[in-house]
């Protein structure tokens, strides 16, 4: 199972879109500043993920969520996903 994620830096309120294979070890990788990238941002949060069968899909829906970063299409997919969990929890 592969998966896609977006994190949000909870110093500087800024994401990442990534996607992996073992999204908790990632997740670690990133937190424990083995990132370079993020090193200044952490700590990191998970704020939201999707579930792909392969790795060539996975990699598609990273490229297709970066394409939109910032943007409307962004801010309406986290805030979907904000609401699923308010309803769900």
């Amino acid at each position: 199972m592969w998966y896609v994620y977006i994190l949000k830096s909870l110093k500087t309120g800024r994401y990442y879109v990534g996607y992996a294979e073992d999204l908790e070890k990632r997740l670690e990788q990133h937190n424990s500043g083995k990132t370079r990238l993020l090193k200044s941002h952490l700590p990191l949060a998970l704020i939201y993920n999707e579930k792909y069968a392969s790795k060539s899909e996975a990699y598609l829906r990273e490229k297709k969520i970066k394409s939109y970063k910032s943007g409307e299409a962004f801010r309406r997919l986290i805030r979907n996903q904000n609401l699923e969990a308010c309803q769900s929890g």
